[in-house]
């Protein structure tokens, strides 16, 4: 298994990426550590993983939040003594314009996504930094990269999660930590009906739309969580500063 014996901490764990990507490392021989801002939920994906035949517990915590992040650290490390992999994964999108986009809005989509991975890096990697070893990956997007429309804050914060990985990857290099992104495209998770939903479009209208790629077809959660795999583990040991897209070549033009 890629990641036996390892510890690896998820952030936006609720469901989704986050939670395909847990069963998958837990699979792979990982503890997982989930957390999310909803217990009932993230208790029971635990169990779910935990009855598969893994190992995952869930602790609660709102990434925005600096004293959540730290003591969600301090638990993993209590508890399992070490942290190999982050996951930085949590986020929100509002389909908004600059003008249209609210203060709270904006807010809420930088410190959910740049700042939580932030807070959660920040505390994770003095831990990683003594152990001389580890791989941070936050969830980006393909809208990290290029623009794409009714998304400014949204892009703003995945592209800003693409130049802090390369960032955090030169400062940290040296520590022997690797830092990358994953960059999905349209995925079938709970985002999708919802971004549908507030946009005013249909389903079937919505998904041809997010068809129109090279590979003619939305993502799924499992594929993103095999490419958060592939850049966790040994795999990719020569692989820092970068950012994976996986997104059926909706990019590549």
């Amino acid at each position: 298994m890629k990641l036996d014996g390892k510890v690896a901490l998820i952030t936006g764990g609720n469901s989704g990426i986050g939670s395909a990507t847990a069963a998958l490392l837990a699979k792979e021989g990982a503890t997982v550590v989930l957390t999310g801002r909803n217990q009932a939920r993230g208790d029971q994906i635990a169990q779910a993983i935990t009855e598969a035949g893994g190992r995952a517990i869930f602790l609660r915590a709102d990434v925005r939040v600096a004293d959540d992040c730290r003591q969600v650290i301090e638990q993993t490390l209590e508890r399992f003594g070490r942290i190999d992999v982050l996951f930085n994964n949590a986020g929100v999108y509002h389909p908004r314009t600059v003008p249209e986009c609210t203060e709270q809005e904006w807010d809420e989509t930088i410190d959910s996504s740049l700042k939580g991975a932030f807070l959660m890096s920040k505390y994770a990697l003095p831990s990683m930094i003594e152990r001389g070893s580890g791989s941070i990956i936050h969830t980006s997007s393909g809208w990290g990269i290029q623009g794409g429309d009714h998304a400014a804050a949204y892009c703003a914060a995945k592209g800003g999660l693409v130049v802090m990985a390369k960032a955090m990857a030169i400062d940290h290099g040296p520590d022997g930590i690797r830092v990358n992104c994953v960059c999905p495209g349209d995925v079938d998770t709970p985002m999708l009906p919802d971004d549908a939903g507030r946009r005013g479009m249909a389903w079937d209208d919505y998904v041809a739309g997010a068809s129109d790629r090279p590979l003619g077809r939305i993502g799924t959660t499992e594929e993103i969580a095999r490419a958060v795999l592939f850049l966790a583990s040994d795999d990719s040991s020569f692989i820092t500063g970068e950012a994976l897209v996986v997104d059926g070549g909706g990019i590549a033009g």
